[in-house]
C-alpha cells in the first residue's frame, strides 16, 4: 500500500491554522451564555409537558415496593437457609 506524500507546511501557514483554531474557541466561548440561556428555557418549556404523579400514587407505589423488597427478602432468606444447610450437610458427608 502506497503511503500518502506529506506536504511540508510553512511556519506561516502553520501560524493561520492555530489563529483559525483560536478564533473558533474565542466564537464558541462567546455563544455560551447564550447556548446556556436557550438551554434552560428549553428545560422550563419541557418540564411544563410533564405530569406528575400525585401524592396517593407515590405512596401507593411506595407501599408496594417496601412490601416486594420484605417479601423477596423473606424469601431469599429462606432459600439460602436451606441451601446453606444442604451444602453444609454434603460437604461433611464426603469428608
Amino acid at each position: 500500500m502506497a503511503m500518502p506524500e506529506l506536504k511540508a507546511k510553512s511556519a506561516s501557514q502553520l501560524m493561520e491554522g492555530v489563529g483559525e483554531q483560536a478564533s473558533s474557541a474565542l466564537g464558541a466561548a462567546k455563544q455560551y451564555p447564550q447556548r446556556m440561556r436557550e438551554f434552560f428555557h428549553d428545560v422550563r418549556l419541557e418540564m411544563k409537558h410533564v405530569t406528575w404523579p400525585s401524592r396517593t400514587d407515590v405512596r401507593g407505589t411506595t407501599i408496594v415496593v417496601v412490601v416486594t423488597v420484605f417479601f423477596f427478602g423473606f424469601y431469599f432468606g429462606i432459600l439460602d437457609f436451606f441451601f446453606s444447610h444442604a451444602v453444609d450437610y454434603l460437604l461433611r458427608s464426603f469428608k
